[in-house]
């Protein structure tokens, strides 16, 4: 699927392309807190493959290809599918010279964006939406038989660009926002059972302040299954303290094969 100038200027008001330069720029800065994370996501990943053998792979959030052991996969699978809403040309590139690697640019959300956009896009602080009720979340469709899933990653980040857009651009409170998130999220959920599946996620952000004051916020807020295989690690995404040391962040993961 090859994204319309229309639909590209979407993403680009929605502040999807600086969202995905923002993810690798932090990298870059913050690599050293990244790279427990990023072992311990390919190691995952590649123990799902070694259990399941599958002929086919398709995986939902490929993203910088950070947290993605690609070249050992394609040693161990027929066919690669990368799906993401933009693929930056850096993966591009990388893709190319691997036979078995498909990219696909997609919403994985299985409309969201365009949904949001079209309901809230050009509204003012005069018109804004007055609550989410008429949103019904659309669930995302495989056009083709995925073989083994792998949402890396992706499972909190869906909501978080129309979640932005929405506050921005409605009435909509708390409550409803919940809601929101949580549907996006039990959405997902429920592609993923449909086929054998391996999610990797963070489930909670750890936030230290100055003072020794510590907070952990909920980021799952639905419930992820028991899978056959179960484990979780904690990400120092913020060991360098991005507003000037006085907050850092870390998150609790989570990774079921099921």
């Amino acid at each position: 699927m090859t994204h319309s100038p229309s639909y590209r200027r979407i993403l680009h008001r929605m502040g999807y392309y600086n969202y995905q330069q923002g993810l690798i720029n932090n990298f870059l800065v913050q690599e050293n807190g990244w790279i427990g994370h990023q072992k311990k996501c390919r190691n995952f990943i590649l123990k799902a493959i070694e259990y399941n053998k599958p002929e086919k792979i398709t995986v939902l959030g490929s993203g910088w290809l950070m947290e993605l052991p690609l070249v050992e996969m394609a040693e161990r699978t027929g066919e690669i599918c990368l799906i993401d809403i933009i693929h930056p040309p850096e993966v591009i590139s990388q893709a190319s010279t691997l036979k078995k690697v498909r990219l696909i640019e997609d919403d994985v959300s299985g409309g969201l964006i365009e949904m949001v956009w079209k309901a809230s896009g050009n509204r003012t602080f005069l018109n804004k939406l007055s609550s989410l009720e008429s949103l019904t979340i659309p669930e995302y469709r495989s056009p083709e038989d995925p073989g083994l899933v792998i949402s890396l990653n992706i499972l909190t980040q869906i909501e978080v660009l129309p979640l932005n857009l929405l506050k921005k651009k409605s009435r909509a409170d708390e409550n409803e926002f919940l809601q929101f998130r949580r549907s996006i999220q039990e959405n997902h959920l429920k592609f993923l059972k449909l086929y054998k599946s391996v999610i990797i996620t963070d489930t909670s952000e750890l936030i230290s302040r100055p003072g020794g004051k510590k907070e952990k916020v909920p980021t799952l807020l639905v419930d992820l299954p028991d899978g056959i295989m179960r484990e979780e690690w904690q990400w120092d995404a913020d060991l360098k303290g991005r507003d000037y040391n006085l907050r850092h962040s870390a998150f609790e993961v989570s990774a079921v094969i099921f």
